[in-house]
Parts: structure tokens; sequence; C-alpha cells
């Protein structure tokens, strides 16, 4: 992109001579005006880059409001399932701690368990408990994943669109130079003014979408590891503690003073 803005320079200093001294504008007239004076071209470039904005933004703020729900809702039901004395407890309640991805994983590995023991004693095929954890924990990853590619794209294309209204704005300054005959300002300001709002609207669309990205792709491996952990460990209490439905908690605290 160097060369494009040696370009602009190159034709903003050309015109130097002849301009004078530039009047002082408002900041906010002055993008109107540019805006005003843009092309078709330049125009079509930043309706795709407001539309790219308008999804992406839409994505970030309902990603945003999900995982604050899923991590509020973990915490609440780790320290319910740590404090039951029975899973049927936690099976009966799960639903109330949705969207959070533990109780997916719970639901499908307690489902598991009852269908191989119909609710009491240890595990018969552990390793069936295992793959339903695992399953589980995919199903949930990918449904927290859905769209961030979405995000990955905009922040990859947004400064290309950008640049492609640049290479654009910079051919007409210089035809406006071509036709005028000489370098003034009248002639390449409208180019060089569409060269320069695209590359910034690049720019401010594919910013957020790249940070937002990259933050919830970190959010969503460390909802891989916490439902790793919690699936260990709801594993180790089905097959160590050998809980019942029909347990008292007098014997839950028995059990697991025998393994402190």
């Amino acid at each position: 992109m160097t060369p494009l803005f040696a370009c602009i320079a190159f034709l903003l200093l050309q015109t130097d001579a002849d301009a004078g001294a530039a009047p002082v504008t408002n900041n906010g007239s002055a993008i109107v005006e540019m805006l005003h004076n843009s092309g078709p071209i330049a125009l079509s470039v930043l309706g795709i880059l407001l539309i790219a904005s308008l999804w992406s933004w839409a994505i970030i703020l309902g990603k945003l409001g999900g995982f604050r729900r899923a991590a509020a809702q973990s915490k609440k039901f780790l320290r319910a399932f740590r404090k039951a004395t029975r899973l049927q407890e936690i099976a009966t309640v799960s639903e109330q701690f949705k969207p959070s991805p533990l109780v997916n994983v719970f639901d499908e590995v307690y489902e598991t368990y009852r269908r191989q023991t119909g609710g009491y004693g240890p595990p018969r095929n552990i390793v069936a408990l295992e793959r339903a954890a695992q399953t589980a924990s995919s199903e949930s990853l990918t449904l927290m994943e859905s769209r961030l590619t979405w995000l990955a794209t905009i922040g990859a294309i947004s400064p290309f669109v950008g640049l492609f209204g640049t290479i654009m704005g910079i051919v007409d300054a210089f035809h406006g130079l071509g036709q005028a005959g000489s370098a003034t300002l009248r002639a390449v300001a409208p180019g060089v003014s569409e060269a320069l709002i695209t590359t910034a609207a690049g720019l401010i669309v594919a910013v957020p979408a790249v940070v937002a990205y990259n933050q919830f792709t970190a959010r969503c491996r460390e909802f891989g590891s916490r439902m790793d952990d919690f699936a260990r460990e709801l594993l180790n209490s089905m097959e160590e503690v050998a809980l019942k439905p029909g347990q008292e908690p007098v014997e839950r605290e028995a059990a697991r003073g025998l393994h402190q």
C-alpha cells in the first residue's frame, strides 16, 4: 500500500503551489462533503463495508452476551454439582443452568450412565461415558464457535475491499488530473478523498472484527478446558464413589471421606 500513499502525497504536493492555504472546515462536514463527492465505485465499496460492519457487530454483541451468560451459569452449575448429594438432584435441575456447556456434558454422560445401569451402581463401561463427554464437548464448542468464521473473514477481506476503493480513487485522481491538464486541487480532490475514506473505512471495519475473533477463540479454548476438567470430575465421581439416586446424604459424605 506504500506506493498508493506515495501517489496521493505526490498529487497533493503538486497542488500545493496552486491551492494556497486550505480553509479550515469542520471534520463532520468535511466527511459529508467527501461522501457527496464520491463516485459510484467508492459508494459501492462503502456500502459493502457498512453491511460487513453491521453484521460483524451483530455477531460480536450476540457472542459477548452468550459467553457472559455461559460463564455465569457454569459457575452456578459447578457449585450446585459439588453440593449435591445425588446425581439425580443435578439431573432434575440441570435445565435451569443452561446455556452452560457443562450442562450439556452432564446430561449426555448421565443419560449414558442411566442406559448402562438404570441409575444405580458403578458404570459398566467407562469408555462409553468418556465418548459421551467428548461428543457433548465437541457439540458445545461447535455451537460456541458458530459464526466466528464470519468475523475472521470480515477482518481479513475488509482492508482489501478498502484497498480496492483506494486504487479506484487514485485512478480517478489521475484521470481528473489528465483532463484538467494541470495539477489543481479541484482536479484531484475527489479521487484523493475517495482513496482516503475507503482506506479508513476498511480499517474501521476490520480492526474490531479481528480483535473480537481472537478474544472469542480464546474464550472457546477456555470453555473447552473447563468442559474437559468437568468431564473428568464427573466420571471420577461415578467410577470411584458409585452413587445411587436413592443414596442418603450421610452415605455420600461417608463415601467422600473414604477418598480424602
